[in-house]
């Protein structure tokens, strides 16, 4: 425990008691609910979520309520909380392809099958605070149409068709899938372990790694794809049936981006990808999270490797915001020890200083 501030444990108890009055604020302001968190602040849900690798949206309410909006400090808390649950196995993978699709766009095609869903975004608003919205304004109701059930399939299996494209690179169904929350970091990384860290992975961090490529830090150019966000149903293999089960759905974004790649001697130019996957409405995170993954496959595609986007222990390495919160904060701790040893050497180090400085002037004035 911190018990090295004045007054000790005593202090650090009122610290908290101090945190949760500061916390609840004005007591004639009426408390925030998990609800109205989860509903009115959803997108700050779905990073909790997704950073935090648990989808839970009323867990993720409760941390960012108790973390007082402080996102990192709620990824903190519902990662420790993952930690005490049991685990009973791993569904099976997700087939996006048959998502419940409720935005759907592509830069690549104007007319693609199943056609652009637009849906919910902040892309077409004119970034004006609405005053509206400080008076308990009630919006009208959207046009609503029925479901549409034409097919929505994946830009890159367009491409693929006609061999635009590489192909999507597949896993051993046999090889066991690593998982960064029980094994150490290692290098070199598979593509599973640096797509499980990135979907990990502070988001500001990827926007700027990402951001860095699209300026020339990593020769990309890239072209959104497709962006796609809705519903996708979760199974799991029941061994006492000896089938596959539905436990639920849950709603992802999920981002195929479209490189270049100017090929080799044994292959035809082709595009390459880069990919994301998210919880929620997460499309920053995804894009972002798309164009890192491509970066990193720079030396699998033999191309050079230089840019910090395209190096995987320092993408890796520093992409988790509960590690660098973690140790950035300690500087916070007391270093009283370690600080007077750093000020008794400087003292000396001047002392010696100033005695060679005295010696010098006395035998230039004996001269």
């Amino acid at each position: 425990m911190y018990v090295a501030v004045k007054g000790g444990e005593r202090a650090i108890e009122n610290a908290h008691r101090l945190l949760a009055h500061e916390r609840r604020g004005d007591r004639d302001v009426a408390e925030v609910t998990l609800a109205q968190i989860s509903e009115q602040l959803a997108l700050g849900v779905d990073r909790v979520m997704t950073e935090g690798s648990l989808y839970d949206r009323e867990l993720a309410a409760l941390a960012i309520k108790q973390a007082r909006g402080d996102m990192i400090e709620a990824i903190f808390l519902v990662r420790a909380f993952r930690a005490t649950l049991p685990r009973f196995g791993a569904t099976e993978p997700v087939n996006t392809g048959e998502m419940q699709v409720r935005r759907r766009i592509s830069s690549t095609f104007k007319d693609v099958p199943g056609g652009q869903i637009l849906g919910p975004t902040f892309d077409y608003t004119h970034r004006l605070l609405d005053p509206q919205l400080a008076e308990g304004f009630v919006p009208e109701q959207p046009a609503i149409a029925e479901a549409s059930q034409a097919a929505t399939p994946r830009v890159t299996d367009i491409l693929g068709r006609d061999g635009l494209i590489e192909p999507s690179p597949q896993a051993d169904g046999d090889a066991p899938v690593g998982d960064l929350t029980r094994e150490p970091l290692s290098f070199p990384a598979d593509r599973d372990l640096r797509l499980q860290n990135l979907a990990r992975g502070d988001e500001g961090f990827l926007l700027a790694l990402g951001y860095s490529t699209q300026r020339g830090y990593g020769r990309n150019h890239p072209f959104a794809g497709e962006i796609r966000f809705g519903e996708v149903e979760v199974e799991f293999f029941a061994e006492d049936v000896g089938f596959a089960v539905p436990l639920g759905s849950i709603e992802l974004t999920e981002c195929q981006m479209v490189n270049q790649f100017k090929g080799s001697t044994s292959e035809a130019p082709c595009f390459s990808r880069g990919y994301g996957l998210a919880f929620g409405q997460s499309e920053r995170k995804t894009m972002s999270m798309a164009l890192v993954d491509r970066a990193l496959r720079a030396g699998e595609l033999g191309e050079e490797v230089g840019a910090p986007a395209q190096d995987e222990e320092f993408v890796m390495s520093h992409s988790d915001n509960v590690q660098s919160t973690g140790f950035v904060e300690h500087l916070k701790l007391p270093h009283y020890v370690d600080f007077q040893s750093e000020l008794g050497l400087l003292r000396k180090l001047r002392q010696e200083f100033a005695e060679a400085n005295e010696a010098v002037e006395m035998q230039e004035a004996a001269e």
